[in-house]
């Protein structure tokens, strides 16, 4: 996704802590490639800074989003956002790092997923990783992760998948863009695009992030993927 005219990535930051909220204002305010252009307290909040936005023809590129709000959390606002903003990427900024917190999270579409103690250049890395279409994931929260998604039963399409399909996953999991792919398998980006496309409708799932962590369980990577 571009960024705007001034090559900046526009962020917003929704947390219900008006301290936090005022940290990420103030560390993510100096990063000269980073704008932020709004912040809400809250999911309804949220929901509707970004309409606002998006009527303005101003909508962010990347929302940080906290997990532990009243009355909508930040699992079901993300899910939102992916439902009504299909270009505006969601990374995860919360205290809390149980598995299945992680996993619902990536199912409702977010794209990255940080700790609250993670240092100020992880949250910038990570906000950049999802404007270029990248996963980003705390390293210990990743091994957990993966390692959940290995015991689970199996239930997907696999069987569907083709040869350049699982090539393209290799490549989604070492955290490699459309372009990157694209270079990679000597295509087009468009031809990238449809085969993301068509891997996420296969194995039902409804991110990259999520092929990239499918890839990762089966074992398709080398290690080389942002978690």
């Amino acid at each position: 996704m571009p960024a705007d005219a001034n090559g900046q990535i526009r962020v917003v930051v929704v947390d219900d802590h008006a301290v936090v909220r005022r940290g990420l204002l103030e560390f993510l305010g100096v990063e000269p490639d980073l704008e932020v252009i709004g912040d809400a307290e809250g999911g309804p909040q949220a929901l509707e800074l970004l309409e606002r936005l998006a009527s303005d023809g101003e909508s962010p590129d990347v929302v940080l989003m906290d997990l532990q709000m009243e009355p909508i959390d930040g699992i079901e606002t993300t899910r939102e956002i992916r439902r009504r903003f299909h270009e505006i990427e969601v990374v995860v900024l919360t205290s809390f790092g149980e598995d299945e917190r992680v996993r619902a999270a990536l199912e409702a579409g977010a794209s990255g997923f940080l700790l609250k103690d993670a240092d100020a250049d992880e949250v910038a890395v990570a906000v950049r990783a999802a404007h270029r279409g990248e996963l980003q994931l705390d390293p210990a929260v990743a091994r957990r992760l993966t390692a959940s998604l290995r015991s689970s039963p199996r239930d997907d399409g696999a069987e569907d998948i083709t040869s350049r399909e699982l090539e393209v996953l290799r490549l989604l999991g070492e955290g490699e863009t459309n372009k990157g792919i694209a270079a990679a398998l000597g295509i087009t980006e468009r031809t990238a695009r449809t085969h993301v496309s068509h891997i996420l409708a296969k194995l039902r799932l409804r991110s990259r992030t999520q092929a990239a962590l499918w890839a990762a369980r089966e074992g398709l990577t080398g290690g080389g993927a942002d978690f």
